[in-house]
């Protein structure tokens, strides 16, 4: 093997470590890429079908012309015999020969041309099933590829690091404040209430003892 088949080789494996990366990574991205190769393929083939069709079609019109040809030559060659000119007949009789080989030629090459034409357009409708298949399989694939995101992105969300639920514990850390707040709240009013009271307690008492000494 020489410097050059190596250094192929070497590039070759390189490009294949780097697709086999790149399904690893997006699978779907390598599947369209794919998919896009197919529906070139069809679409060449559609175009050789279709050739394939035209060249038919040329035959049958080189047929149905050579047929007419060797008939129009044997009714010429009828005429030139019953009027007697020998050279227009012989004539005449080998035009109309060669009209019917070239006619028997054609024949074989539209009998083989149609089988050729079935057989193309058999596999061009099995291309057309099987890219359909992918093309549906795509659609499946992308299916499962975007539920599995959204219960990736989810998950990620409603984790215990997700921004859900760091909003869960901040709200939980809110109601125990708010909790707390209100506790303090009822403390402060229990307490100043207490404190009223006892100092109106202080004061009846006061006046009700002013009033007995006097």
């Amino acid at each position: 093997m020489n410097v050059f088949e190596r250094i192929k080789n070497t590039i070759t494996a390189d490009v294949h470590e780097l697709l086999d990366q790149k399904e690893d990574k997006n699978p779907l991205s390598l599947l369209n890429q794919y998919l896009r190769q197919c529906e070139q393929e069809v679409n060449k083939t559609r175009k050789l079908v279709e050739r394939q069709q035209l060249l038919l079609d040329q035959f049958r019109r080189e047929v149905k012309e050579a047929e007419e040809k060797a008939v129009k030559r044997a009714h010429q060659a009828e005429l030139a015999q019953q009027v007697n000119e020998q050279e227009l007949y012989q004539f005449a009789i080998q035009e109309k020969a060669q009209h019917e080989t070239r006619a028997n030629q054609l024949k074989e090459s539209t009998a083989q041309a149609e089988k050729d034409l079935a057989e193309m357009e058999q596999k061009y409708e099995q291309m057309k099933h099987k890219l359909k298949d992918m093309q549906i399989k795509r659609m499946e694939l992308m299916g499962r590829e975007n539920v599995a995101r959204a219960h990736q992105k989810m998950d990620r969300i409603l984790g215990s690091e997700g921004p859900l639920k760091k909003s869960v514990f901040r709200f939980e850390e809110l109601e125990q404040y708010m909790d707390r707040l209100e506790q303090k709240v009822n403390e402060h009013y229990f307490a100043s209430s207490m404190e009223s009271k006892l100092a109106k307690l202080e004061k009846d008492w006061k006046k009700q003892d002013s009033s007995t000494s006097v």
